[in-house]
């Protein structure tokens, strides 16, 4: 069983230092080059002009980078930026505004030829990227890959950080299958490389392909979105699929409460595709990112920071601290003026009924969604408001997350009327 860690932070600015230890974590991070911690932005989940996004590699960077981002993985459909690509300028979805901006941004650096009456650029590859504006030990570009796969009319895609090889789409003969024969992929070649990689399970509401059934089984891979800054993801659901954050719950109180599987950590990303409009209504960046504790600015030292937990997703609250003691959790918000804060210690306690029922449409069929449980899993242990609260474990818990949710409406929100949030990742009280 998945034992708890013990972190402990002071957060002065973004990206500045702050002390900490860890107790007792599942994974074991490779030994630093500096015992100095630092909390790290960034962003798992971004597309560019190599598949379905509207702009180029190096000028998407060059956003993540002016706004202050310390880390970006570029993440676009089974595709890897390793080859020579050139395209129709005018074909691109990003079209003259992005070409445009590409020349202004990038002055003799862009390669354009001519094709007849078309005009065509070559598209840079990632390594030419990272050259060109990866900041050594400030801002830092990680090769990712969204194996974008299918089961009949689920989509279901995975995101992987730190890739060293394009992996195909794996397929299988369900839901589940598919997820896990896609991990087993990612682990393998993590295996065979030596090279510490991530793999995450990107917006299960995405036209509902995946359901917290299929998720909870899964082996090999700790890590789903539980804010996915794209409009048409569904991050709060409807009257018969669960939102996010409950398909969280429920895949925690299984894993936890019956399968024996270690906890699953749930992610706030961008999902980017347009970046010529902002704010708009269309898949942004800006939206939701990670902040990783680590001691240095690499893939591996990013990747390992995230399989401890030792971070906190966020779509626009900042914490000073968050802390696991022995016997009570901790959280403490970075307060904006102008704003009040709602912490909650959300969990499921030992002994819970885990027994879910199909959700039935209207001739009695059970339709293809999120079972229904208990109110009792993943419910609201304790509530208080302010910036700073503790939850004083009582050994009843299986687990125990907190959510922090600000006053403030978010500013270029995924879904119209979100909150700025802040979600601490669960941890397993000792016995």
């Amino acid at each position: 069983m998945y034992r708890s860690f013990l972190l402990t932070a002071v957060f002065a600015s973004l990206g500045v230092s702050l002390l900490a230890i860890i107790d007792d974590c599942p994974v074991q991070a490779q030994k630093s080059k500096s015992t100095k911690l630092q909390w790290y932005k960034g962003n798992l989940h971004t597309h560019s002009h190599w598949s379905d996004g509207d702009d180029y590699l190096e000028s998407i960077a060059l956003w993540y980078r002016e706004h202050d981002y310390q880390f970006l993985v570029f993440t676009d459909h089974n595709v890897l930026a390793d080859k020579e690509r050139w395209v129709v300028v005018d074909k691109t979805k990003g079209k003259r505004i992005a070409f445009d901006k590409l020349k202004k941004n990038f002055p003799g650096w862009v390669e354009a030829r001519n094709s007849g009456e078309q005009q065509e650029v070559r598209l840079r590859q990632f390594s030419e990227v990272v050259d060109r504006l990866g900041v050594t030990d400030r801002f830092l570009l990680i090769q990712g890959e969204e194996i974008s796969d299918s089961f009949h009319k689920h989509p279901i895609h995975m995101n992987v950080g730190n890739i060293q090889e394009l992996i195909q789409p794996r397929h299988g003969v369900s839901v589940f299958e598919t997820i896990q024969n896609n991990v087993d992929a990612v682990v393998a070649q993590r295996k065979r490389t030596g090279v510490p990689m991530m793999i995450h399970l990107n917006h299960p509401n995405f036209i509902y392909g995946v359901t917290a059934e299929d998720l909870m089984r899964v082996q090999g891979e700790k890590f789903f979105e539980v804010y996915n800054g794209h409009p048409g993801v569904h991050n709060s659901g409807d009257e018969t699929h669960a939102s996010t954050e409950r398909i969280w719950d429920i895949v925690l109180a299984q894993r936890l409460g019956r399968l024996d599987l270690p906890v699953m950590y749930g992610l706030a990303v961008d999902d980017g595709h347009s970046y010529h409009n902002i704010p708009s209504r269309d898949s942004e960046p800006g939206r939701g990112w990670v902040m990783v504790r680590g001691n240095e600015l690499t893939p591996e030292a990013m990747v390992l920071a995230l399989e401890r937990g030792d971070f906190y997703s966020s779509s626009g609250v900042s914490l000073v601290s968050f802390t696991n003691h022995e016997d009570h959790l901790e959280v403490n918000v970075a307060p904006v003026d102008g704003e009040t804060y709602t912490i909650e210690f959300i969990g499921t306690l030992k002994g819970t009924d885990l027994q879910g029922t199909p959700i039935k449409d209207q001739e009695g069929q059970p339709l293809p969604t999120t079972h229904a449980y208990s109110e009792d899993i993943g419910k609201v242990l304790q509530k208080s408001e302010g910036v700073a609260a503790t939850y004083n474990f009582t050994g009843k818990e299986l687990y125990v997350r907190a959510r922090i949710t600000s006053s403030a409406n978010h500013e270029n929100p995924s879904e119209i009327g979100d909150k700025k949030q802040a979600w601490v990742q669960p941890v397993v009280p000792q016995n």
